[in-house]
């Protein structure tokens, strides 16, 4: 099969593109920047901004699927950095399976299009979508995720993935984030004993390959969206403290109540919004929210449909981590 993988150079993308190609598949990305590594490796490379339409039916040409990964994450506040990429970067790869005849597409979205604001402990995919989102990222997601699976039939499959918190050797989002804060004595959570999902990037690429195959085969995913998790949710200190750990970090984890932290974050919002800053602010609603809460997920339907059962174990992934930290 010839795939396409749209933010095939991040974090997941790679591990996507390297597991396809493992099994034979011809695989193409498109990237804003040069990947040489994956050149290396086989992969036609594209470059181009996933909010270009044209450069993104220049990289789907004969291709037979999509894997859609490419997004913007993150606390930020300005709106269009959000929009550009994931409801008009998801809207330019539905074109391109309309102009190119492409029957199968793989969506990344995220267990955050459904967080309501409170505690989410074994939840499933029947949990409706928010009425109101604190930030730009799961608003944005979330209608790229229902464009999507709207666009759903005769002539063209799809599914989307809810991966949470993914972590392993490659990262350079999470856990360079973690440790900055760690080493200035600044990693304080609002709830450290509340349980919550993470996802070993092996796993959560595995969770694209089958859902690829599911859509070829007997579609029994189409327009539905999963949860995929390592299914073994933990507090989030000991997990943080852990993944610390494996990097060699001593854990300096403190406490800070719900309340103090949101009233920081809504006054820092606050003065970003006042200066029409477009960095990300060091604190938000949207991070507060998340770390005040439980967030813990059903595998059923991922498990049923398709036939998605974590590999790696945290413990194992953290020792794979370790041994290369």
């Amino acid at each position: 099969m010839n795939v396409l993988v749209t933010g095939g150079g991040g974090f997941l993308g790679q591990a996507i593109v390297r597991q396809l190609l493992a099994r034979g598949d011809e695989v193409s990305v498109l990237n804003r920047s040069d990947y040489p590594q994956l050149a290396e490796l086989g992969v036609v490379c594209h470059r181009g901004d996933i909010a270009d339409r044209e450069a993104v039916l220049r990289a789907a040409a004969g291709c037979q699927a999509i894997v859609h990964v490419a997004a913007k994450a993150g606390p930020g506040l300005h709106r269009p950095d959000f929009e550009r990429p994931n409801v008009i970067g998801t809207d330019n790869v539905l074109a391109a399976c309309r102009a190119h005849g492409i029957r199968l597409l793989v969506h990344t979205s995220s267990p955050s299009v459904v967080h309501a604001g409170g505690d989410i402990e074994n939840g499933d995919e029947s949990l409706p979508y928010p009425a109101h989102f604190q930030a730009p990222y799961p608003e944005t997601k979330a209608r790229a995720e229902m464009a999507v699976l709207a666009a759903n039939g005769a002539d063209l499959k799809t599914c989307a993935l809810r991966p949470h918190l993914i972590w392993g050797p490659g990262d350079n989002q999470l856990m360079p984030r973690l440790i900055e804060k760690n080493r200035a004595g600044r990693l304080r959570l609002p709830a450290p004993d509340k349980l919550i999902d993470t996802i070993y990037i092996d796993n959560a690429a595995s969770a694209h390959v089958l859902a690829l195959d599911n859509l070829a085969g007997s579609a029994t995913a189409a327009g539905k969206a999963y949860f995929i998790s390592n299914g073994e949710p933990l507090p989030t200190g000991q997990i943080i403290a852990r993944l610390l750990q494996a990097y060699g970090e001593t854990p300096r984890i403190g406490r800070v109540s719900p309340g103090l932290a949101m009233a920081a974050a809504s006054a820092i919002e606050a003065a970003w919004r006042l200066t029409r800053r477009r960095s990300d602010p060091p604190l938000s609603r949207f991070v507060v929210e998340h770390l005040s809460t439980a967030h813990w997920y059903k595998l059923d339907a991922a498990e049923r449909d398709l036939g998605y059962k974590p590999a790696v174990s945290i413990a194992e992934g953290l020792a794979r981590l370790s041994s290369r930290a």
